[in-house]
């Protein structure tokens, strides 16, 4: 029996574990880092005990703090969630010398999973299909390369001991290879300390389809069908979906029996995803298996009725399951998508900042795992995932519906997010169709992911509009504080002894200003902008709810104010724009061009030019490291390198600089 659970981890995992185990009757104990003292998971916990800096490797990667506090809080059990000590082989195997639980499978079934290379052989001993590919020991840069030149390409190079997407490289030609080496070493070593590699075969345009596994003490083990998992970017999931569309009842049998296959061959316990790539062909091959629980394992609760974090619960108290897998149906159609700090636009950059508004969607249908609210904040130290928005259908075309709705309800202020780029991306004809590919996303990242999109005139009216509104509630405030409320001094529309009653503003689109001419006309306001006119009425209410009329058109909308920021959510969508007084004075000068600053926080993994070098458009400078991911930093002009401002292992905030060079240009106007 399980009768405390401590939760080491943060974030939506730790809320929903935390609930699950308390309306089972558990005392919860959650630990956190410095960062996270105030975090919703601490708060959702009894108790609540602190591990350390912020820094993962610090704190949350610390499994003999971990461990001690379990001790000391008498925890009986201990869930790792995703991510962090999920699939540590080395905690796991310490919670059970300690006695305590690990909810989740023997340390034995994680080592054999744990290496890429190793879980390939056991698959294959296992009459699990493989991908071709070359998983030996022999780990020299040039092994690996003859070995690639063997399978042909493209090939793709995986971190043995990886996860998530990183320490991946697709390398498409033998020009490419020494460098994808280098980087998904490194990248490996960085994530996951280890930086051995796999080469495999990259197979075009395949789908990624993955099949929950469960199984007990007691010997039984089952599948709860399978999730579609193919619109990736950088080999990282967006878009989950289950049951995969398409899929036949046979393939669906068989693709269900090769991962209880692969699942027994291990001894598993517990929850885990096996994961297949299907061809073109309609031939599947086993890629890995996730020991734990994934993010993405609320589409199978929607589509079974089943809650997976109860079941691990009980299977890790000694439970048998309580189904058998002629029991279990599919019903309906789910899809989840994982909200994120992040720009799209600028190659999908993570973002971090305060979490000013936050709302989510609600209805029927829909549901939202979260571990962040309103007034917290997405910092450098984490993984930026805000949110995961889920919609549950009669069938396929009702959920995805559902999710695009809920998609275009998601207010967030303070942080730029993927939410524009997620609601395109469910309505776009090919997946509606449920026709893409893992390469899907890259080929139309133009369409999901438009840059230099213009804010249009009618938001700009409708911002206009609830300045105008400001004001005036503002001027009557004020107005009625004094001893004449009716002064026509006191009015906010602009009036005029003898002119025209009107405002001039600035909005800053991106660099562009776009001046609006807010005209009071009787009972409305006429907003100009360029050519468009536009006549607008409204109410601004409580929260920034804005009801207005656009040329008699009813036009609901929020508008948020951030400092001289302007959010204004309406029609499914968010624009951002910055309310410029053209009269205030400017600031410093535009930074030279040849000034390099740092697009996001991050650590210096790599600095690969000097001082004194003569580098072209596009050379690369170094390598940033943000969320575990890598972001390489090329000039953007011909120059020479004046100063670097930074070392490897450096960490710098956004806007830090990071190279100083002088380009051809400069240096042809000095000579």
């Amino acid at each position: 029996m399980i009768r405390t659970l401590l939760i080491a981890n943060r974030g939506e995992i730790a809320c929903r574990v935390a609930r699950t185990a308390r309306a089972m009757g558990m005392r919860t104990v959650a630990v956190f880092s410095e960062a996270d003292a105030d975090a919703v998971h601490v708060r959702a916990c009894d108790e609540a005990w602190p591990i350390g800096p912020a820094p993962a490797t610090e704190s949350y990667l610390r499994a003999d703090v971990i461990l001690d506090v379990a001790r000391r809080a008498k925890a009986d059990a201990v869930h790792p969630g995703y991510g962090f000590l999920s699939e540590n082989a080395g905690f796991a195997r310490s919670c059970e010398e300690a006695g305590i639980v690990f909810v989740g499978p023997p340390s034995s079934a994680i080592d054999a999973m744990g290496s890429k290379a190793g879980a390939k052989a056991l698959m294959a001993a296992a009459g699990v299909p493989l991908v071709p590919g070359y998983h030996g020991e022999d780990q020299s840069p040039e092994c690996l390369a003859e070995e690639a030149r063997k399978i042909g390409f493209p090939v793709l190079l995986k971190a043995s001991a990886g996860g998530g997407g990183k320490g991946m490289r697709v390398v498409a030609a033998e020009s490419e290879l020494a460098a994808g080496i280098e980087g998904a070493a490194r990248e490996g070593m960085a994530s996951f300390g280890d930086g051995r590699l796999i080469v495999e075969k990259y197979l075009q345009r395949p789908r990624h389809v993955e099949v929950q596994v469960f199984a007990d003490r007691h010997g039984n083990t089952l599948h709860l069908f399978e999730r579609d998992c193919s619109a990736q970017r950088r080999h990282q999931k967006i878009l989950e979906e289950a049951p995969a569309p398409g899929l036949d009842p046979a393939l669906r049998q068989a693709m269900g029996e090769a991962a209880v296959a692969a699942a027994r061959a291990v001894g598993y316990v517990g929850a885990g995803t096996v994961e297949f790539i299907l061809d073109e062909s309609g031939s599947f091959h086993f890629m890995e298996m996730n020991t734990r629980l994934q993010v993405e394992h609320p589409v199978t609760e929607l589509i079974t009725g089943l809650d997976l974090v109860d079941w691990q619960l009980r299977v890790a108290a000694g439970e048998p399951l309580p189904l058998r897998q002629g029991d279990l149906v599919i019903r309906g159609h789910a899809a989840e998508v994982r909200l994120y700090a992040e720009d799209p636009a600028r190659d999908f950059l993570p973002q971090t900042g305060p979490l000013i508004r936050l709302r989510f969607p609600e209805g029927e249908g829909i549901r939202v795992d979260s571990g962040v609210e309103e007034g917290g904040a997405v910092t450098v130290h984490y993984d930026p995932m805000i949110a995961k928005i889920i919609a549950h259908g009669r069938d396929r075309t009702e959920a995805l519906a559902r999710l695009a709705m809920a998609l275009g309800r998601v207010e967030v202020v303070g942080v730029t997010t993927n939410a524009g780029f997620l609601k395109r991306l469910v309505e776009h004809p090919e997946v509606v169709a449920g026709a893409i590919d893992t390469g899907f996303v890259g080929r139309e990242i133009g369409t999901l992911a438009p840059s230099g999109e213009s804010v249009p005139a009618d938001i700009l009216a409708l911002a206009g509009l609830a300045e105008m509104l400001t004001l005036d509630a503002g001027a009557k405030a004020a107005a009625a504080r004094t001893g004449d409320p009716r002064s026509p001094w006191a009015r906010a529309d602009g009036w005029r002894l003898n002119d025209t009653a009107h405002h001039d503003l600035v909005f800053m689109d991106g660099a562009a200003e776009v001046p609006v001419r807010m005209t009071f006309e009787g009972a409305a306001w006429t907003a100009a902008i360029g050519d468009s006119r536009m006549c607008l009425t409204g109410r601004l209410g409580a929260d920034g709810a804005l009801e207005s009329r656009i040329d008699g058109v009813r036009r609901a909308a929020t508008i948020v104010r951030d400092g001289d920021r302007r959010s204004v959510f309406t029609d499914g969508r968010g624009w951002s724009v910055r309310l410029h007084d053209p009269l205030a004075e400017i600031g410093d000068a535009a930074e030279e061009s040849g000034r390099l600053v740092a697009p996001m926080p991050a650590k210096v993994v790599r600095v690969a030019v000097e001082v004194g070098a003569v580098v072209a458009r596009g050379t690369l400078l170094m390598l940033l490291e943000a969320m575990k991911m890598e972001h390489s930093i090329t000039a953007p002009v011909d120059g020479v390198v004046e100063r670097i401002a930074v070392e490897p292992g450096d960490l710098v905030e956004e806007g830090a600089e990071l190279v100083v060079f002088a380009t051809a240009a400069a240096e042809a106007v000095a000579s």
